[in-house]
């Protein structure tokens, strides 16, 4: 009898395991889509992201919609460094645009207001103030997209700045880049980090070195999810 009731237990728990899988992976869910960069881009931003953009709907309806950018500068000579991910990307760089139709939250918990804005790589400082902020040095800093005009790659500071002001805080307004690992073999795809409790954006994007040579590299944005102090 026990033996019987212990299967039952088991069949039961295993149906609501595989229920909850199943509707946690529905929870957030990602698109292509034609369609040319908004136009609050200044020009030269426009003229170089592509025209597939990635969107990212949840619960709620679209989080975010993204243009990658055509081809993104590669360091060159990129080598490995202690707590940064993405070592083939120079600070400040613009790497894609965004646009949120509705206020987010960002990786630090401030409200990213509904608008468009660029999407550039930056590093959190080495220092006390940023321990344990994430487990690695890598994010994409938002920028208002009317007060970033050109390609070229932004001081940190300058970075920093212009980043804080789309969240109207002293603080600049981020999405952490996080370790890609093993990613899915279809992309753009987005994944539940069940030991972070983070939403995954995983994106190819195209690398090119000053000789024209061209690359790609995946990167793996956390949309939804904050760090764990924040």
């Amino acid at each position: 009898m026990n033996s019987r009731v212990n299967r039952i237990l088991l069949s039961s728990l295993c149906c609501w395991l595989l229920g909850a899988a199943a509707a946690r992976a529905d929870d957030y869910k990602v698109e292509t889509f034609e369609a040319p960069p908004p136009e609050e881009f200044a020009a030269p931003v426009r003229a170089a992201l592509g025209n597939q953009a990635i969107r990212v709907a949840g619960p709620n309806g679209v989080l975010c919609e993204i243009w990658l950018r055509k081809s993104v500068p590669a360091k060159p000579g990129a080598a490995a460094q202690f707590g940064i991910v993405y070592g083939q990307l120079t600070e400040g760089t613009l790497v894609a645009g965004i646009r949120v139709p509705e206020s987010m939250s960002d990786y630090r918990r401030q409200r990213i207001p509904a608008g468009v804005y660029t999407l550039r790589y930056g590093l959190h400082p080495v220092d006390g103030n940023h321990m344990g902020v994430a487990p690695h040095r890598d994010f994409l800093l938002l920028v208002r997209a009317q007060t970033d005009a050109d390609l070229t790659s932004l001081p940190s500071k300058t970075l920093i700045e212009l980043s804080g002001k789309a969240a109207g805080t002293n603080h600049p307004t981020v999405l952490s880049l996080a370790e890609p690992g093993e990613p899915p073999e279809a992309l753009p795809a987005v994944e539940h980090d069940e030991i972070e409790d983070h939403w995954l954006l995983y994106f190819e994007i195209t690398l090119e070195d000053a000789q024209g040579a061209a690359g790609k590299a995946t990167l793996a944005l956390v949309v939804v999810g904050h760090a764990a102090e924040a």
